[in-house]
């Protein structure tokens, strides 16, 4: 049953947004009966500020959904993997919801096709950075569980995800080195690995951060991304390589 609710059409006219709004209904697999709630999950931040009408962003969406997407996983991996331990079940969670994960998802379905966002985020390549496809993926989620109820936020979920989950059980999937790391370095030296910005590269639009990592008096990288997580995960990658798989 979907839930009650008391919004605001989220542009000044969605119906101009229906044929594309309808399209990723049906590449997803799913139908809403408000397409205002879709396209506020659509709606990043940066377009609602530079918006003349009284449009909300899909901050809020967003905020449900991580919610019912972390039940969701949990569930399910909890009544699938019934002989593992919760310290695995937490580390594929953690996977499976990250933003690699979710972003991965978010183009399967184009997600970069139907985002909304303002100039400046469109002149910098905002439709295609990670966290903003992972955010409205998440948004997705909370605006279907809003309009539809849990079943059909949980089918859905469970349709995209599951292949995300597989991989991580075939070991498939991409490695979170900085978790790696830090449990390696903890448990060999009783420390923590410490990361340092070398330097920044590239006009303010297209950044480049260089990362360093420093363990047990040994420094790592440079590490290379378009932000500073990037930066470290690929720096933690070199440490680990070195220190734990040599």
């Amino acid at each position: 049953m979907a839930i009650l609710r008391n919004l605001t059409n989220v542009t000044d006219d969605v119906s101009s947004r229906k044929v594309d709004l309808r399209a990723f209904e049906k590449r997803a697999g799913v139908r809403f009966h408000s397409l205002n709630l879709l396209n506020q999950a659509f709606s990043h931040r940066s377009f609602a500020n530079e918006s003349t009408g009284t449009i909300e962003n899909n901050e809020r969406l967003e905020f449900l959904g991580d919610s019912v997407l972390g039940l969701v996983v949990a569930e399910y991996l909890y009544e699938t993997l019934s002989d593992r331990p919760e310290g695995d079940l937490a580390r594929i969670k953690s996977y499976v919801v990250s933003e690699e994960s979710l972003a991965e998802i978010a183009h399967e379905l184009g997600v970069e096709r139907f985002v909304l966002v303002g100039k400046g985020e469109e002149s910098s390549g905002g439709r295609q950075k990670k966290a903003i496809l992972a955010d409205v993926l998440e948004a997705i989620i909370g605006a279907l569980f809003l309009d539809s109820g849990f079943r059909a936020a949980r089918t859905f979920v469970l349709r995209w995800i599951r292949p995300q989950i597989e991989t991580v059980l075939q070991n498939k999937h991409r490695k979170d080195y900085k978790t790696l790391l830090q449990e390696f370095v903890q448990k060999q030296y009783k420390s923590y690995p410490r990361y340092h910005l070398e330097k920044r590269t590239g006009p303010d639009h297209d950044r480049t951060f260089w990362m360093n990592v420093s363990v047990n008096d040994k420094t790592f990288g440079p590490g290379k991304g378009k932000n500073k997580k990037e930066a470290e995960q690929s720096a933690a990658r070199a440490a680990y390589r070195a220190l734990a798989e040599r």
